[in-house]
């Protein structure tokens, strides 16, 4: 018969749990991100009996600041704002922050949207981006069956 030794310093446990621990579970790449690693904008998604809509807070932008795509499907609301100063070619300065923000969050539209209709306004520092159902998906009135 042979004996096993076994250090108990470092049990079998471990591995599998170091492995499950260190797995990143979620596709970070994919979907919402920040370029500069700050917050991204919260996004409220409201679903009516004529459409859905997503409001994005952004306050300090403007309209012109934002992107918005649909392509296969997927909605891309993002932005980029630079504020760049100008300096003399012989100017010396001890201390300049760059200002850069950018953000790109995407959303998976249902089969019920209408991507041709759809249509943002941005006002008092929300964006909002109207996303009209088609209209086979609207809920239809209930229809009386005369019994013969």
């Amino acid at each position: 018969m042979t004996l096993i030794r076994r250090n108990e310093n470092y049990p079998a446990w471990s591995n599998l749990l170091n492995e499950f621990m260190n797995h990143d579970w979620i596709d970070w790449s994919n979907r919402n991100f920040s370029e500069t690693n700050t917050t991204l904008p919260s996004v409220n998604i409201n679903e009516g009996d004529e459409s859905f809509e997503v409001e994005m807070a952004a306050p300090g932008l403007n309209k012109n600041d934002f992107k918005i795509e649909v392509n296969q499907g997927i909605l891309k609301i993002s932005s980029e704002k630079r504020e760049e100063s100008e300096n003399s070619e012989n100017s010396k300065y001890s201390r300049k922050e760059f200002s850069y923000e950018a953000f790109c969050r995407s959303f998976t539209l249902p089969i019920t949207v209408d991507s041709d209709k759809i249509a943002a306004k941005y006002e008092n520092g929300i964006l909002t981006v109207a996303l009209p159902k088609r209209e086979e998906a609207k809920p239809k009135p209930v229809r009386m069956i005369d019994i013969k």
